[in-house]
């Protein structure tokens, strides 16, 4: 499968890239920079293409058959880039996988979501942007995953994790490393199961396979 992996020079985006090399999969890595395609086809992308999120994409879809959007405007920008960026981008890039007959859409989001009120006014934007586009992905008719993980850490990949499509009552001194949500981003990609499902992720006890069956 040619898998469109947009904000693929992000922590995350990197290591999708990764775990698609190291997959059946053909990784068409979106990046805003000339100077970034090289580092991409360093990790492994099949294809590099360049995309800016706030201007027209549409281009970075030829010859996709799943999307994964894994892209934010990270943390040292303002709220306006968090809404031009996590959430004008992925509702532009959900409309654009169904103008070209894209169905699979693997979303990256975050635990917080549902509740975006209750976050700290630091914070809270950027749930806001991440509740929205939430929403309006549920309301296509392309068959996606959102997968909203914990807080993230830069540890190596431990292959173990914890899944709840309820929600946990807690995530107190818990974490999932980025290398992990990455193996469940491009894990979901094939799964029945997985599609029109919401879920939240930390690490844990379990085998991807083992998690993502539970669903």
């Amino acid at each position: 499968m040619n898998v469109l992996v947009i904000g693929a020079n992000g922590q995350v985006g990197q290591k999708v890239v990764k775990e698609l090399a190291d997959s059946s999969h053909n990784a068409i890595a979106m990046v805003r920079k000339e100077e970034q395609v090289d580092k991409l086809k360093e990790l492994g992308a099949d294809k590099v293409v360049l995309g800016d999120l706030e201007n027209d994409f549409s281009d970075a879809f030829e010859g996709a058959e799943a999307v994964i959007f894994a892209a934010g405007s990270g943390g040292s920008t303002g709220a306006d880039k968090t809404m031009t960026i996590d959430l004008w981008g992925a509702v532009k890039a959900a409309k654009l996988a169904e103008e070209k007959g894209v169905k699979r859409f693997v979303q990256l989001s975050s635990m917080g979501t549902p509740t975006p009120d209750a976050a700290d006014d630091s914070f809270k934007p950027y749930l806001v942007a991440k509740r929205v586009a939430d929403d309006m992905l549920q309301s296509t008719n392309l068959d996606y995953t959102i997968v909203r993980p914990g807080a993230l850490t830069d540890e190596e990949k431990t292959g173990k994790v914890e899944v709840s499509a309820e929600g946990f009552s807690s995530m107190e001194g818990r974490s999932i490393p980025r290398a992990d949500v990455a193996h469940v981003l491009v894990g979901v990609l094939e799964r029945p199961n997985t599609t029109h499902k919401v879920f939240e992720l930390l690490q844990g006890d379990h085998s991807c396979d083992e998690a993502l069956s539970s669903l």
